[in-house]
């Protein structure tokens, strides 16, 4: 069949799901982010700015692409199966403020160097991520302690230890924004936050932006002078069991390409490698 492709946009996340799932479903894994933040989007619509949500369909009647942004994060994009797609959507996206993008390499630096031709700027890499999956947790070492859920009276740890994952792992330096991330996690929305506790809180993670199948684990961190003795292990064998437990197929996790330790810990608890992916900032 031939024709133009077609971009369609979606003023709520449930009619975007309902177009883009069974394509992303495909690839869960590949698509745990777009899936996960679109299903956040979908049940706590007060969470986010007004959403972008859309898909490119080729002449054939099949999804190309999907893209989704919660202003003012970065753009998601999907696999894309027609780098066609990404012209439709540089277009789409003209009037946008647009900081960066988020895919797999190839996807995301060909959609960098649309933009830059069309705005003018240049494109960096921001951080080389990789994509695993877990389908069976295999128990990491015993350490003293148990993992708990946090709660209202941890809040100023949390605040303080997710501004330090921010601005350690992302660069992130927007202290108001955690807070406010942490509150909404504290009350259930979008996401849990879960600590190991031994003798007092040692390490956290999150588990949050849960896939038609699956649920993806972060931010994890332990404070440096308690890393190195199995905590964050322990942690994230744990959190994951319970949401296999639950009756998850998959659990999804982000790990920073540059952090070889974090990378080498996951999947000694049963994480394995599904794809990397880019994030690329725009610059003047």
């Amino acid at each position: 069949m031939s024709g133009p492709m077609r971009l369609d946009r979606y003023e709520r996340a449930t009619d975007f799901l309902a177009a883009a799932s069974p394509w992303l479903e495909q690839r869960e894994a590949e698509h745990n982010l777009i899936l996960g933040i679109a299903g956040t989007v979908r049940d706590f619509p007060g969470l986010y700015a007004a959403p972008y949500l859309a898909t490119v369909t080729g002449p054939d009647g099949v999804i190309a692409a999907a893209a989704l942004r919660t202003p003012p994060w970065n753009l998601v994009l999907s696999e894309v199966d027609d780098e066609a797609a990404l012209d439709l959507l540089v277009a789409d996206l003209a009037d946008a403020d647009l900081g960066g993008v988020v895919g797999r390499p190839d996807v995301a630096t060909a959609f960098a160097a649309r933009w830059v031709t069309a705005h003018g700027g240049r494109w960096e890499i921001g951080m080389e991520e990789r994509v695993f999956q877990l389908t069976e947790v295999i128990p990491p070492r015993p350490v003293p302690g148990a993992m708990r859920a946090a709660t209202t009276a941890d809040r100023p740890l949390l605040v303080a230890w997710v501004a330090a994952f921010g601005r350690e792992a992302l660069g992130d330096e927007d202290a108001s924004r955690v807070a406010s991330s942490v509150d909404d996690w504290l009350a259930g929305r979008g996401r849990t936050i879960w600590l190991w506790d031994d003798g007092g809180p040692v390490s956290l993670t999150g588990v949050g932006g849960a896939t038609p199948h699956g649920i993806r684990i972060g931010p994890v961190y332990t404070p440096p002078e308690r890393r190195g003795q199995g905590y964050a292990s322990a942690l994230v064998a744990a959190a994951s069991q319970a949401q296999l437990d639950a009756g998850r197929r998959f659990c999804f996790l982000y790990t920073d390409l540059a952090n070889p330790t974090s990378n080498k810990i996951y999947q000694a608890i049963g994480y394995r490698p599904v794809t990397d992916a880019l994030r690329i900032d725009f610059r003047p």
